[in-house]
């Protein structure tokens, strides 16, 4: 064989090494982004039996959460520095995801406090459904007919758990569903913007405009309360519960779904946090005893949901390539 065929052959051989290395790297780095969406989803998962054993009106509950997440987040990252660096526009973009997420939160622990965590949870399930019809028009792309599918399926799951329900959880049930729709619109705007900074920036900008934003909403609910706004935890176990809520299921969780969202998709991620009320539900019949306010009927519809979670990824690659 000539040199040049030999040079050819060592060609091909390298070429192929770096195809691997590169779908190696590729397929540990999927791997990753999943494992700290899950990680993220668990943590999550305790932020509505926080939420219920915090005697705090929803509003206070998360003042104090942002308050101590942003807090937080100063000693993790150079924020000052790596802020000063971003335009005007950006740190606006994301101060206005954060006032959204603030929002999300307030009608998430309402949505606890009107029903209870195991309701509230399973409401958050239809966060797929409203980004799978969101994303599109924000994004300006085509429908998935795979994404409408399966985000469709959340809707029998759901109307069959809600038909199981005594109708007052019905205001818990309202707010818990727009707390879900806002969370679809936060997540698809931070897929967005994601690479606009790094994740512990993008959390603290985010979070602490939800912070002003919600001290901001403090004066006039204060001020339209007869009794007064209770804002201070009553006992040392409600400090340490905020703490947890606030370090653990804020701080580590927010950051670690941000970093999934550069791998992920924005419908795969939520599809992910569906999973949410599935730890959610048990951990609430383990700590707060809610199994005995539900019945099978509750049970099944969230066992159609996490059906679901399991088989999209398995399934959309599938069936994109027949619709």
């Amino acid at each position: 064989m000539t040199d040049s065929g030999h040079s050819e052959e060592q060609a091909e051989v390298i070429f192929i090494s770096l195809a691997d290395n590169e779908c190696m790297n590729r397929v540990s780095t999927d791997r990753s982004a999943y494992l700290k969406a899950h990680i993220a989803v668990i943590l999550f998962g305790f932020t509505a039996i926080l939420g219920g054993l915090i005697d705090l009106p929803a509003l206070s509950i998360v003042w104090w959460r942002v308050l101590v997440t942003s807090a937080s987040l100063v000693f993790l990252t150079g924020f000052l520095r790596t802020v000063r660096s971003l335009d005007r526009k950006t740190i606006l973009i994301y101060a206005g995801i954060g006032m959204l997420i603030g929002l999300h939160w307030i009608c998430f622990y309402g949505s606890v406090k009107l029903s209870n965590a195991s309701i509230c949870l399973v409401c958050m399930s239809t966060t797929s459904l409203f980004t799978s019809l969101l994303e599109p028009v924000i994004v300006r792309t085509r429908f998935s007919k795979v994404d409408l599918m399966f985000g469709g399926i959340i809707v029998p799951a759901f109307y069959f758990i809600v038909n199981t329900l005594d109708t007052s959880y019905t205001a818990g049930i309202i707010v818990g569903l727009l707390s879900a729709l806002l969370a679809a619109v936060f997540s698809i705007l931070n897929k967005m913007y994601i690479k606009g900074a790094d994740p512990f920036t993008i959390s603290f900008i985010e979070l602490s405009s939800a912070w002003v934003m919600i001290t901001v909403l403090l004066i006039p609910v204060t001020l339209m309360s007869t009794t007064g706004l209770e804002l201070m935890p009553p006992a040392w176990d409600d400090w340490v519960y905020l703490f947890v809520l606030a370090l653990l299921c804020t701080t580590l969780a927010h950051v670690l779904s941000l970093q999934a969202l550069r791998t992920i998709s924005v419908f795969n991620s939520n599809l992910i946090i569906n999973l949410e009320p599935v730890y959610g539900i048990i951990l609430a019949g383990l700590l707060l005893s809610e199994h005995k306010q539900l019945d099978l009927r509750f049970y099944t519809g969230t066992a159609i949901i996490l059906g679901a979670v399991i088989l999209y990824p398995i399934v959309k690659p599938r069936l994109e390539t027949k619709l």
